[in-house]
């Protein structure tokens, strides 16, 4: 249970990266009344804990009703991990969501409403991602009886709770961090992810050639 806890939370903090989300949300709402900007937090978390929840739960049914097995899913969800991990090695992650911070913000109409960013692109794709949907269904795939399946959904409970914490200080978390201290932390958790992508790829290969 611990184990499967501790695993699932690294996974997700990784994949979802709520430091990394704090800059791109407060960019997004620059200049929005508080009120606003709280409201947008509660909505990104909330629609993104929906679709991650979706794909927990009836992923594997999804997977099935495709004819797709769960091992072929290990092995491409791990890939895809890894690729997303180099890139945050690399920091082509944080430039990519950068931009689309900016073309979001430059397709703002500058009326006295503020844009709702909370589906796109808050919710879906910074923080029910790719990654993180395919991560949850790995996780839950791979749990073995309903202890370690709970152990999966507190994992994820804990990072959209750190997800909600850091976009509603958006503003002075990022000023603590600083860039210097936010990039050396993305790299470092990015080489922790291409280990634990490189895992699942290990356990789909020796599962489908029936050696684990």
């Amino acid at each position: 249970m611990i184990e499967v806890l501790v695993s699932a939370f690294i996974t997700f903090f990784v994949v979802i990266d709520p430091p990394g989300c704090a800059p791109i949300f407060a960019s997004l709402t620059d200049g929005t009344s508080p009120a606003h900007q709280r409201r947008m937090a509660w909505k990104s978390v909330g629609i993104a804990t929906g679709v991650l929840l979706f794909f927990a739960l009836l992923g594997e049914p999804l997977l099935g009703a495709l004819g797709i097995s769960l091992d072929a899913f290990r092995i491409a969800g791990g890939i895809m991990l890894f690729l997303i991990a180099i890139d945050m090695v690399f920091e082509k992650r944080t430039e990519r969501r950068q931009s689309r911070a900016e073309q979001v913000a430059k397709g703002a109409d500058g009326g006295l409403e503020h844009e709702d960013i909370s589906v796109f692109p808050m919710a879906i794709p910074m923080i029910a991602g790719p990654g993180s949907i395919a991560s949850v269904m790995l996780l839950t795939a791979r749990s073995d009886g309903w202890v370690e399946t709970a152990g999966v959904f507190a994992a994820l409970g804990l990072i959209l709770l750190m997800t909600l914490a850091a976009l509603l200080a958006a503003g002075p978390l990022m000023r603590k961090l600083g860039r210097n201290l936010e990039a050396m932390i993305t790299r470092l958790l990015g080489v922790i992810l291409a280990a634990l992508a490189a895992q699942f790829v290990i356990d789909g290969i020796r599962r489908s050639f029936g050696l684990g």
